[in-house]
């Protein structure tokens, strides 16, 4: 694998100081919570298919990490029906994210903003109809397009949670995600291999196929 055919920096600087071992342990690593409660979308967005993707999304895959907003995707087509669904139940709309995506805000001090991410991508479609589930049974996006959102995004946070969602997954499973990069984003294919070695080096090998 060469240094230079990667994309990007992050990745880059992680496997020149890469190690093996983590510092976590297994026990907190295999932790599926839901500690936090999310506002009742299903009943806020009634038929308007969505899935949490963002920080909230890992807790379906990996330990949760905390945060005080929830992201979610919906398809571009059910845009407008779902501000006015939100709206409907007390948000208000506050400020344009990117073109198209946007944030809802609640009245009450401590309830959670909701940054809607509204996308026309190809997969979105089969993704919706097919989520994961969190372990409040709240849907998400599944692995392997939430991993290629992430890669798509390349902050520091989302390469750390790519190792962490890459974790524990089979070499079936890692084909799969490969793929699906294949498909919506080849020219980051060098960055997803060298953080399936980097996940490797920090939590050990993929387990055995069944």
């Amino acid at each position: 694998m060469s240094g230079s055919s990667i994309k990007n920096p992050y990745i880059r600087i992680a496997l020149r100081r890469a190690q093996a071992g983590t510092g976590s342990s297994v026990v907190s690593l295999d932790r599926r919570t839901a500690v936090q409660q999310l506002p009742d979308l299903n009943h806020i967005l009634g038929e308007i298919p969505w899935a949490l993707v963002g920080a909230m999304a890992l807790r379906a895959y990996a330990p949760a990490r905390t945060t005080r907003d929830v992201d979610i995707i919906i398809h571009a087509d059910d845009e407008h029906a779902a501000r006015a669904a939100l709206i409907r139940a007390g948000y208000r709309i506050g400020e344009t994210l990117m073109i198209g995506d946007f944030a809802a805000h609640p009245d009450a001090q401590d309830g959670y903003s909701i940054d809607v991410l509204v996308s026309h991508e190809g997969w979105l479609e089969q993704a919706l109809l097919q989520p994961s589930r969190d372990p409040a049974g709240f849907p998400t996006l599944p692995r392997r397009y939430l991993i290629l959102m992430k890669l798509k995004a390349g902050r520091a946070q989302d390469i750390a949670d790519i190792t962490r969602l890459l974790r524990g997954t089979t070499e079936a499973e890692r084909a799969a995600i490969r793929a699906t990069i294949v498909q919506y984003a080849a020219e980051l294919l060098e960055d997803y291999t060298a953080l399936v070695s980097l996940t490797d080096l920090e939590f050990g090998p993929p387990p055995p196929e069944p």
